[in-house]
């Protein structure tokens, strides 16, 4: 598994606006082609102007033709193209993980 943790940031005052925008024009593009995130949220401490969301695939190829696709689609670029032109995100961070090898992936593991 590959996970794709990302973390924007977006001008104080802003995350609001960003965070409907997103849910209006790019949430359920977005979904069609990566599929459900497996978190989705807000910062609550430290930069509480950021958020941050968290997507699964079953490896780098795979997210490369999920992310291909998702570029493709019209309703994505349209959403970009909006979100460019307000300005809202200023900032952001893409980390891909791997989980170790003691550690049972889903939802729940070792509870």
């Amino acid at each position: 598994m590959l996970y794709d943790l990302r973390t924007y940031r977006c001008r104080p005052g802003t995350i609001g606006k960003q965070l409907k925008l997103y849910e209006d024009m790019g949430y359920e593009a977005q979904c069609r082609h990566l599929g459900m995130p497996l978190f989705y949220g807000t910062v609550e401490t430290g930069d509480v102007n950021s958020y941050v969301h968290m997507w699964v695939y079953e490896n780098a190829a795979d997210r490369d033709a999920r992310r291909t696709a998702l570029y493709g689609d019209p309703d994505w670029l349209a959403y970009r193209d909006r979100g460019a032109e307000f300005g809202y995100q200023i900032e952001q961070h893409n980390t891909l993980l791997r989980p170790t090898s003691f550690w049972a992936s889903g939802l729940g593991a070792g509870q």
